[in-house]
């Protein structure tokens, strides 16, 4: 072995050994320098795998906060709520690392024959940061928050199939479904559905912040900063960090100098036209995770001119993803086409077309519907996306050659989600991950969902949305995800560039698993519980 394969081995150590590098690439590197395979183990099991330790004050920086959010679980809307959650709050499950499903409060879940009845026995150990512990009743007044008449909640849709959700004893719950879903512990991850104290009445206290999570509020400001500091009472693992100060930094420049001069530690989404320049700094580490996020530019349906299909089609045809891709995101991301049903989610529909940059046809379906030299207004922001003004203003260059004018219109960073998605006709708009299609589409599509950006109706769809929910044969149920994506494509409001990959980065004295989960950036929101300083 050459001085410089020793020296490559032990870069690759290093790199280990401080959770940068996972087993994969290190045995790969590790073969490479002239090591055997025998060898190579037993040097990333002695010497190279990362330990984690506890300690330090973790100073995160988020994109994507609002001076008018409040801790109500039904409101969540902006990466602060989600990310603050997550540290301060406890779900039934969670996403892992890999990807897949596990515990949180629920340390074990079962259904009957067709998936009508679901019981979830809690993990005796959690406690409210209060000093009570988490209760049956707890989780199912949490539930019942999202499922009355009169809830604001945008999870309300997801609940929809729960005839019935009650304790029994202390330490279960049993879920009664009006039809079979398998996909119930899957749904128990979504954001909104964080687990607060019951006031006994059947109501919650959300408005204390008290939690189940990893880190207790101590202090904090909505869009500014949160204080957090480890709750030793946590029925999970991790938590490292003594200290957590979650800091909102909505614009991209201010958060990714934070982060290149050490002012934070880690940051929740980079520039990507700097991604190349940042990877030459050996004291920061980036993160490029393929993931099921999505990039959408939903249109109102009931609006004109989107109340028209040919101009719906007319503007998706008149995107050229390839470049967008190319000159926005990188690469670092995956072409979509117009169905938010991404590669990583199961069922994902093979076969269908994908849609193509043909500003002709745009042109002929514009004048079959009447609307010849078209213009638009596109809202559009940097906190929704690294890029997303420059995407909006290159699609509107592509559009002119199908002879419309899209006007970009540059919002406010500040209360994007709250001002302008679900207010303007046309914008563009990041989604985070779902875990199923069916998920996405309950959230997203179905006919009276809060979240129906695109107020788009299709009866069709909305039936099939239904029916395989409760279909447990596959292969069925694989078929009525692909009609569903035609509808969506076809039919449907939006416009979906691509699927986003998470990335984002931290200083290079920061530990990291070797998986890193692909629901939200910062490992599926996770990273104050699931990362470690390394010095």
């Amino acid at each position: 072995m050459s001085d410089t394969d020793h020296e490559r081995l032990a870069r690759l150590a290093e790199a280990a050994r401080r959770g940068h590098i996972s087993r994969r690439n290190f045995m790969h590197y590790a073969l490479a320098a002239g090591v055997t395979a025998t060898t190579a183990t037993g040097l990333w099991t002695r010497k190279a795998a990362a330990q984690p330790k506890s300690g330090g004050t973790f100073r995160w920086a988020l994109h994507d906060g609002a001076t008018t959010a409040n801790h109500d679980p039904a409101t969540y809307l902006t990466k602060e709520n989600i990310f603050l959650a997550h540290t301060h709050r406890s779900y039934l499950t969670m996403i892992m690392g890999d990807g897949s499903l596990g515990p949180d409060l629920a340390e074990s879940w079962e259904a009957n024959d067709d998936a009508t009845v679901w019981t979830f026995s809690l993990n005796p150990n959690a406690g409210f940061h209060s000093g009570r512990p988490v209760t049956a009743e707890d989780v199912v007044d949490s539930i019942n928050h999202h499922r009355g008449e009169d809830t604001a909640s945008a999870a309300k849709p997801l609940l929809a199939d729960i005839s019935d959700v009650k304790a029994d004893g202390e330490q279960a719950i049993v879920f009664t479904l009006s039809r079979g879903n398998a996909d119930l512990p899957w749904l128990m991850t979504d954001f909104h559905l964080a687990i607060c104290p019951s006031n006994g009445d059947g109501s919650i206290d959300w408005q204390s912040g008290d939690g189940s999570g990893p880190y207790q509020i101590e202090s904090g400001e909505w869009g500014v900063q949160f204080n957090l500091t480890r709750f030793d009472g946590w029925h999970g693992e991790g938590a490292w960090f003594d200290r957590v100060e979650i800091i909102t930094l909505n614009d991209p420049n201010a958060r990714q100098t934070a982060l290149v001069t050490g002012d934070v530690d880690a940051v929740s989404l980079i520039e990507l036209r700097t991604m190349g320049l940042l990877q030459r700094d050996p004291n920061i580490v980036i993160h490029n995770i393929p993931s099921g996020a999505a990039i959408t530019m939903p249109m109102f349906c009931d609006q004109a001119p989107y109340d028209n299909v040919d101009v719906r089609n007319a503007l998706k045809l008149a995107m050229n993803r390839d470049e967008i891709i190319e000159k926005i995101t990188f690469g670092a991301s995956t072409k979509a086409n117009d169905f938010q049903h991404s590669p990583a989610l199961p069922y994902y529909p093979e076969g269908i077309e994908q849609r193509a940059y043909d500003p002709e046809e745009a042109r002929f379906l514009l004048k079959r519907a009447g609307a010849e030299n078209l213009t638009v207004d596109l809202s559009t922001s940097d906190v929704v996306y690294a890029g997303a003004v420059d995407m909006a203003v290159l699609y509107a260059e592509q559009a002119r050659e199908a002879g419309i004018n899209v006007n970009v219109v540059r919002e406010p960073n500040d209360g994007y989600y709250s001002d302008v998605w679900l207010k303007k006709p046309f914008s563009v708009v990041s989604w985070g991950a779902r875990p199923t299609p069916d998920v996405i589409y309950t959230i997203a599509y179905k006919d009276d969902a809060p979240w129906n950006e695109s107020h788009w109706q299709n009866e069709r769809f909305n039936e099939l949305l239904v029916i395989a929910k409760a279909e447990l044969d596959q292969g069925l149920r694989a078929e009525m995800y692909h009609e569903m994506a035609m509808l969506a494509r076809d039919d449907g409001g939006t416009i979906i560039p691509f699927f986003n990959n998470f990335v984002y980065a931290n200083r290079a004295n920061v530990g990291t698993p070797e998986e890193l989960a692909p629901s939200w950036e910062n490992d599926g929101a996770r990273a104050a519980s699931r990362w470690w300083f390394t010095d």
